[in-house]
């Protein structure tokens, strides 16, 4: 394995042996080492001296199911703290084929000219780019599947990540030239810093896999993947609803956040069910179920045509159906399709978007429910990067602070996703202190609050909601740093023999001898290595708390958050 690292500055290209303290990181905790490493905490996030950094994860490339996604880490400029974004798609797969460890891109250019990169095995081609600035995600991917061809990997920022907007994205080709998304804490305006409008694959005679026991390897992976077919959630309910099967379960346990967190429940949510879109998918032609990256085997993804039967949105998550569904309180599906194409092609994460709408919507911007207004807002504001296209395009605290608005619901500045903290009191506590800002996928305690998946925890009562929080978050960076989806955490939970495969398979390929306190070591570690770069970035404790209306009561429940700052403090003390 080795390091690329790409100069702007210099616009030069070196290959570096990985160092020893690197050899058992990759994903998050890789993509974490590097930026607390190399990054100055207290620097401009959009200044010549963050870094982006691109790593696959541990298993990438290699047999085992679901481990597919790629980490892009940075000093967020959304957060102020320090960020991996995850994504699926072919990106991972590709590097960990061309046997490479990190992609390092520092510095920035001298003038105005931009750039794209194209990563192949004897190392990476900075090239001048014209023809394609301007244009959107889609266009990219489709010129360089056609000048490249399809098996041609690309990462990729839209028109925000060019004007630098903190809602930036990267998008990643998946394995049908649709999108997948590093979506979150602006790392597409870090990318268009460093003037670069996208990154190439070409994995074609790359090094490979290096797997020390194979047969060893092969037979962990086959029980890990055996199961996650088993398991209810991952072989069952994702597969033929996908993510957006948890708009009617949240809807029912009162946890569905509605008119910018007003309300537990949504009087629309039918309407935008996964039951719902599953329907609609079919009497349409499109697909009902698919993975996002080669060797998914829950297959949550799907691809979701218009009335006239035409392509409109893949991967359509129920995430982003909230956000602009019962956030904004819009319950035309089809329009929610089109503004999720039209963030895909932009390059804007879709959670915060949909923040920032909920802020405009607050200031009397657009009427609530105005699904085509947001629509008209993000084509023809965000996209053309009008003066109030900037303030959307910064994110909601931006844009309250502009128009005057305080029920702003974030953390760290990012938008809270789609469990409402106060009837789901687990998710709460991982929003409040995740190092990466409110992000429910980094200690996702809707396992316990609401699936009973690993137990069950009572999501209405602050007992046991502290251990739990912690505990995920502790495995969760483990998980990212193996490039695994988070979805298999449902089979890891209830399936012992799921959990000690994943240990298996990490002494098989790598030749060492892991136990399960090595996991949850490895976890520790990540956490502890952001925590210290976000308390020299300048984030203090006082940033690991819900925003202050979280304290009013939340019908239907009428519930509210009630965890004290002590207590929020003690979470990642270990």
């Amino acid at each position: 394995m080795k390091i690329y690292r790409v100069n702007m500055s210099k616009l030069s290209f070196t290959m570096e042996a990985v160092p020893e303290e690197w050899r058992l990181l990759g994903g998050r905790g890789l993509t974490s080492a590097i930026v607390a490493k190399e990054v100055e905490p207290t620097c401009n996030a959009l200044g010549s001296k963050n870094k982006l950094v691109f790593a696959p994860g541990l298993f990438a490339g290699t047999m085992a199911a679901n481990s597919g996604r790629l980490s892009v880490g940075a000093k967020s400029p959304l957060t102020g703290g320090i960020k991996e974004s995850n994504s699926g798609g072919t990106a991972a797969q590709r590097l960990a084929k061309l046997g490479v460890k990190a992609l390092i891109i520092e510095g920035i250019p001298e003038g105005d000219k931009w750039y794209c990169l194209h990563v192949h095995k004897d190392g990476v081609e900075i090239k001048e780019e014209n023809e394609l600035l301007g244009k959107g995600n889609y266009e990219v991917i489709h010129t360089m599947t056609s000048r490249y061809g399809e098996n041609t990997g690309v990462m990729t920022i839209g028109q925000a990540g060019e004007h630098k907007m903190s809602l930036a994205n990267i998008s990643v080709k998946d394995p049908k030239g649709h999108i997948r998304s590093a979506g979150r804490g602006g790392l597409g305006a870090v990318m268009g810093s460093k003037r670069i409008k996208f990154i190439t694959l070409d994995d074609n005679d790359g090094a490979g896999i290096e797997i020390k026991d194979k047969e060893k390897f092969k037979n962990a992976a086959q029980v890990f993947n055996k199961g996650l077919l088993s398991h209810p959630v991952s072989g069952q309910a994702l597969p033929r609803y996908g993510t957006d099967v948890l708009v009617n379960i949240l809807n029912e346990a009162g946890g569905l956040p509605t008119k910018n967190y007003r309300y537990g429940q949504f009087e629309g949510a039918e309407n935008i069910s996964g039951e719902t879109m599953y329907d609609t998918i079919m009497s349409r032609d499109g697909d009902p179920t698919h993975g996002c990256h080669v060797g998914c085997v829950i297959r949550c993804s799907q691809t979701y045509n218009d009335k006239d039967k035409r392509y409109l949105t893949s991967g359509f998550e129920y995430e982003t159906i909230w956000a602009f569904g019962a956030g904004c309180t819009c319950d035309d599906l089809d329009v929610i399709a089109h503004i999720d194409h039209e963030c895909d092609d932009i390059g804007i994460d879709t959670i915060d978007t949909a923040g920032s709408m909920m802020v405009a919507m607050e200031a009397g911007l657009l009427p609530w429910g105005d699904g085509e207004g947001m629509l008209r807002m993000i084509k023809e504001e965000i996209k053309e990067a009008t003066p109030l296209g900037r303030i959307l395009g910064n994110g909601p605290n931006f844009t309250g602070k502009a128009f005057g608005v305080t029920r702003i619901g974030t953390v760290k500045g990012q938008t809270m996703p789609a469990y409402e903290p106060r009837a789901v009191k687990g998710i709460g506590i991982t929003y409040a202190t995740t190092p990466m800002g409110a992000d429910h996928t980094a200690g996702y305690s809707v396992t316990a609050n609401i699936l009973k998946v690993g137990g069950h925890i009572d999501p209405l009562k602050k007992e046991g909601q502290i251990e739990l929080s912690r505990n995920l978050q502790i495995a969760t960076a483990s998980l990212d740093s193996a490039g695994l989806c988070i979805f298999v955490a449902f089979a890891v939970l209830d399936y012992e023999p799921v959990s000690h495969a994943i240990i298996d398979m990490i002494n098989a390929q790598y030749g060492v001898n892991w136990s399960v306190d090595d996991w949850f070591n490895l976890g520790r570690s990540v956490l502890k290595t952001e925590m210290e770069f976000n308390r020299a970035a300048g984030l203090t404790e006082k940033d690991d708390r819900l925003p202050e209306f979280m304290e009013e009561q939340l019908p239907p429940h009428n519930t509210v958050w009630d965890f004290t700052g002590e207590e929020l403090d003690s979470v990642l003390q270990f």
